[in-house]
């Protein structure tokens, strides 16, 4: 149960990313990047090791988004599935398999799982009621509802969540419920549903997690599972009334699906189960054999799920082991500001990759020293830039092409022989013996941004030494010298490239190229005998570019357009109204009229007052567009005017009927009119 026991075999887990949309810098710094070191790094160590991934394609995200596209839930998936998965590979991400929830295998994985725990008597069988819309005759998950939030007033709050001021809620706790389906108010429906009893499983809880995993597991972790568990933990739902998931294996289960926080974790099974049927592998082992490590890589959104339901799920079915440790982030934040792919507001991977073509490493790295790993982090375009060529560029690129190009100019891209050691020599050659264990300590801690900066000290150590020795300045008086200099900088080098291959995977790939070294791994780093001499060395290039000022403005740019549509949007068409019958509508009397006259209401700002000729009578009305109409420009127009509307005084003026407007999302108004020549009084139906 500690991270000192020796495991035969790793079981890696990164967080199945809905497949609602394209994949940003905060899923990649929370979750995709630090796993994907751990894994490069288990590897190159000679462990073994599977690194699983997928796509979850479940759950009302999804519907939501189709709804929203007038497609099918397959299309919403089938498109972004693969727009994620491109990504993640060009990206770098190294998994053995990257599966998803909508193959058969995993729902024959998912359904199996429930019907043992079923079987076994694990469920409680409970009616409630819900919200059910009448009119599309659906009952409504959380996010078909939404209503005014009781903490801030925002209107458009769903059912589970304000994502104005963020507070957790229920559909019960919305003011004004309304269907998103219809936009009638929904009803309270009778409907059963399935239970994981959670509370039943607290002392076990206790035992493993507050007991079991008190030193080893992440403060912030361990924190949010002990506030979990000690506020007392209650039964939840395993199924849902919906028509997108997997369905449940029962017979009075009509048009019931598995829960998606119930279903996707077992996504890890299937996908290994996939994995292990392309390959003859065997994937009970990665599961059920108490020498394989079990690690969940998530967000901090995830942590109850995979720390307390997932393993009580796993338990009490009796044949797995439980996730020996979960090492979740917190949230990488953009420019001061959350991350929100509602609002647009992210960096999407794709997008990087086609704005930054071939600077992989560059990302990696960024969200690599800038790990939201105990508290939330913020990336910016200006740190971005600064660590690219204040850090990589100026510390590690450039100890390398000096090396490169000296050794190109003084032995033809020979390495050279060491000759006599002085001491900065031997000092030198005995600290880069321990950046391999620095470096490899702190990944096993799950400390990414230390074992980084040691990976960084190790450049430096290089940078000072060649530096320190200035070989450019002694080669014509003591050849001999330089040859040693060169050499134990190019050994730097050599280890620069192991040791960064989990991090840096495209430059140390390019960097091992250069110095004409094939595939070394962890236990050969810390020797300075990597490169025999006279070895022939590759034609020195560039590991980094330089990131100018316009690519970081052009990216800010992006955000600015960005927020200045959202600002546009926060008055966006509001949901429809209750519906109404034939004969209310029936009863408004809409006619085309033409303006004859127009002045401004004194002391107002938003007011005209209009004489309107509408065929039968010309008659006086007090209308708000004055922000966006001059008077002089808008006698003569037509308009659509409601004619029995009973009067109202405004400003001390009758007003006798309203004419129709639209109101764009910036709220501009706009005047309705017939788009073809109609008499005055001509009636509108």
């Amino acid at each position: 149960m500690t991270a000192k026991k020796k495991f035969k075999r790793y079981t890696v887990t990164s967080a199945l990313p809905y497949a609602n949309g394209p994949i940003h810098i905060g899923h990649l710094a929370g979750v995709y990047v630090p796993a994907d070191i751990y894994v490069r790094y288990l590897r190159s160590k000679g462990e073994d090791v599977i690194f699983i991934g997928g796509s979850d394609e479940h759950g009302v995200p999804i519907t939501i988004k189709a709804r929203q596209q007038g497609v099918s839930p397959q299309d919403i998936v089938d498109k972004y599935h693969g727009i994620i998965k491109r990504s993640f590979a060009d990206f770098g991400i190294s998994f053995d398999i990257y599966s998803r929830t909508s193959n058969k295998i995993h729902h024959e994985t998912a359904s199996e799982f429930f019907q043992t725990l079923y079987e076994k008597g694990e469920f409680i069988e409970k009616t409630s009621e819900q919200y059910y819309d009448e009119a599309s005759q659906h009952f409504l998950a959380d996010r078909y509802i939404t209503g005014t939030c009781p903490h801030c007033s925002f209107d458009k709050a769903y059912g589970d969540q304000c994502e104005n001021c963020g507070t957790s809620l229920s559909p019960n706790d919305l003011i004004n419920p309304v269907s998103v389906l219809s936009g009638n108010k929904p009803i309270r429906k009778e409907t059963k549903h399935w239970f994981l009893p959670l509370d039943r499983y607290e002392p076990w809880l206790k035992k493993w997690i507050i007991e079991g995993h008190k030193d080893d597991w992440k403060t912030n972790v361990y924190g949010q599972c002990k506030s979990w568990i000690d506020q007392g933990l209650q039964p939840r739902a395993v199924t849902r009334d919906l028509d997108w998931g997997v369905k449940v294996p029962l017979k009075d289960a009509k048009g019931k699906v598995l829960y998606v926080w119930f279903d996707a974790p077992i996504g890890y099974i299937s996908a290994t189960k996939e994995w292990a049927q392309k390959t003859g592998k065997d994937w009970e082992v990665y599961w059920k054999d108490e020498e394989s490590r079990l690690i969940h890589f998530i967000g901090k959104d995830n942590i109850v799920f995979h720390c307390i339901i997932f393993p009580s799920m796993l338990k009490q079915e009796g044949s797995y082991i439980l996730p020996d440790n979960v090492p979740a982030f917190e949230f990488m934040n953009l420019e001061n500001d959350k991350i929100s792919t509602s609002r647009n507001w992210a960096v999407w991977l794709h997008e990087y990759l086609e704005d930054f073509p071939g600077q992989q490493d560059v990302l990696r790295y960024v969200l690599s020293a800038n790990a939201p790993e105990t508290k939330d982090n913020d990336f910016t375009w200006k740190d971005f830039q600064a660590r690219n060529n204040n850090e990589l560029l100026a510390i590690f690129g450039n100890f390398v092409n000096r090396t490169l190009v000296l050794t190109q100019k003084y032995f033809g891209g020979k390495v050279p022989a060491v000759e006599e050691l002085n001491d900065y020599d031997k000092k030198v050659l005995e600290e880069i013996k321990d950046f391999p264990m620095k470096v490899g300590t702190s990944l096993e801690n799950f400390r990414f941004r230390e074992a980084l900066n040691e990976l960084m000290n190790l450049a430096r150590l290089g940078n000072k030494y060649l530096t320190d020795q200035e070989p450019w300045k002694i080669f014509k008086t003591d050849e001999v010298r330089v040859r040693t200099i060169l050499n134990i900088s190019l050994q730097i080098c050599a280890n620069l490239a192991i040791l960064s291959a989990p991090f840096l995977p495209f430059s140390s790939e390019k960097l091992l190229r250069m110095l004409n070294l094939g595939n070394l791994n962890w236990n050969d780093a810390g020797s300075a005998e990597l490169l025999a001499d006279g070895t022939e060395l590759e034609s020195p290039e560039f590991l980094f570019e330089r990131i100018e000022d316009s690519q970081v403005e052009a990216q800010v740019q992006k955000l600015l357009n960005t927020k200045k549509a959202n600002e546009l949007m926060q008055n966006k068409t509001s949901p429809p109204k209750e519906n109404i019958e034939y004969d209310d509508f029936a009863k408004l009397d809409i006619r085309v009229g033409t303006i004859l006259e127009a002045e401004k209401v004194p002391k107002t700002k938003k007011l005209l007052k209009l004489k309107i000729d509408t065929g039968f009578d010309q008659r006086t009305v007090v209308s708000g567009i004055s922000e966006f109409y001059n008077p002089e420009n808008i006698v003569g127009k037509k308009v659509s005017i409601l004619v029995n509307l009973a009067p109202k005084k405004l400003r001390g003026i009758d007003s006798n009927g309203m004419i129709l407007s639209a109101e764009g999302p910036d709220g501009k108004l706009g005047l309705i009119a017939p788009d073809a020549e109609f008499e005055n009084g001509s009636e509108i139906k």
